[in-house]
């Protein structure tokens, strides 16, 4: 394909990559249930291994892109996919909560290197600047598409065979994820500028200017709320959602349990974002990316504090999972954009795994919290609370960032 169309075999390659890993990763909060189930272990306990996962997907994240940087986009990729499959596969012989949380750490790596931060540094280099936003956006939406699909297969297969068959099965999927690797080979569109700034300095520079903190601060909500609901919400929905009434429209689909709400509603919400994300995308090439990122964290914000004060029904849960969807993913084809923008391209997969640092810390909070609260206090209203109060920082926290290449603003100084 032409460099000037946006379908490129990298945008093609990368969405397949990016759609199998997050299929499994939007999965775990299926297994919440049956793993503490069977083991007999309190809320907190499973959260906390989901959390440790997100931590270390954080920590792994500038590690994945400056290793893609240094040594090669598909190495990363592979080192990936490697320690994707082996958490996996461990962790279904893992029988402690502690061996648990342990392998979320594999896991959580596994995650940066077949993730966000490698495949969007790849797909941004390899398109035009005319593409760019657009290509970002339908890539992160590639990733709603694996949750649209992934956690209603894990509630199908967990009807059939136990979670621990189901984990080997999602290791078999993300190694065979590898096969989409010849796709991804394409020329970086770099400046000579650019090719000749090292790592250290561009961080460096980074690292002095107050919009890069901004950033940094900004995207904190966006993992505190993901995590918790794609966590936290199918078992919410199960325990708390008012019945399904027979002969509902709901009920007519086949959803005759709150389990299989749950499992629905991190569905409509990965269907919602594709359309929300792409949209996003769209929006970054032509219009300021930070008033964007306000805009977004502030409807979050709505809903949210919406649907808790608000009684939780079924339809309730729905009009919920489609409008929040619809921002779910929003945030990164504008957030790894505009640090793109900024900083410039050469070493955006480092600088957007620094970034995604703080989403990921957000992330670790907000599935950790919600497990603690829920069995300290058997409800899970104030870390909902919490989630509002972040998601309107953050819309705040970008209104002051400059937008516009670091580069220029030096010579124009």
């Amino acid at each position: 394909m032409q460099r000037n169309s946006i379908f490129t075999p990298v945008l093609i390659g990368g969405c397949f990559i990016i759609m199998i890993s997050f299929a499994i990763r939007a999965s775990f909060g299926v297994f919440q249930i049956p793993i503490a189930d069977e083991f007999g272990w309190l809320r907190a306990e499973f959260s906390l291994a989901i959390a440790i996962q997100n931590l270390a997907w954080g920590v792994g994240q500038p590690i994945f892109g400056a290793i893609a940087e240094k040594f090669g986009d598909r190495k990363a990729i592979i080192i990936g996919a490697l320690m994707y499959a082996a958490g996996l596969v461990f962790s279904a012989y893992a029988i402690t909560p502690g061996a648990h949380q342990l392998l979320e750490i594999l896991v959580g790596f596994g995650v940066a290197g077949t993730g966000f931060g490698v495949i969007l540094a790849i797909v941004g280099r390899a398109a035009s600047d005319e593409h760019r936003s657009l290509a970002l956006g339908i890539a992160t939406a590639a990733g709603s598409a694996g949750q649209v699909f992934g956690a209603p297969v894990a509630e199908a297969l967990l009807t059939v065979m136990p979670w621990q068959s189901v984990f080997l099965i999602f290791a078999a999927a993300i190694l065979a994820a590898l096969l989409f690797l010849p796709m991804l080979r394409a020329p970086a569109p770099l400046s000579k500028a650019e090719l000749e700034e090292s790592m250290s300095a561009i961080l460096g520079k980074a690292f002095r200017d107050p919009s890069f903190s901004l950033i940094f601060i900004g995207f904190f909500s966006c993992g505190y709320q993901l995590a918790f609901v794609t966590a936290h919400f199918p078992a919410f929905v199960t325990e708390l959602c008012g019945p399904i009434e027979p002969g509902s429209f709901l009920h007519s689909l086949g959803i005759t349990t709150t389990s299989a709400l749950g499992a629905v509603s991190i569905s409509l919400i990965g269907l919602a974002n594709i359309g929300g994300t792409i949209l996003a995308g769209y929006l970054g090439k032509r219009y300021s990316k930070k008033y964007l990122l306000a805009g977004i964290y502030f409807g979050r914000t709505i809903i949210a504090a919406a649907f808790i004060l608000l009684p939780i029904t079924p339809l309730t849960v729905i009009v919920f999972s489609v409008t929040m969807g619809a921002l779910w993913l929003a945030t990164v084809p504008l957030t790894s954009g505009l640090v793109g923008y900024i900083y410039g391209l050469r070493y955006m997969g480092t600088l957007y795994g620094i970034v995604f640092f703080s989403h990921q810390l957000g992330s670790f909070i907000g599935v950790w919290l919600g497990g603690w609260m829920y069995d300290l206090h058997g409800t899970y209203t104030t870390v909902w609370w919490v989630g509002v109060g972040v998601g309107l920082l953050s819309a705040i926290v970008h209104l002051p960032v400059k937008e516009s290449p670091l580069r220029e603003r030096a010579l124009a100084a």
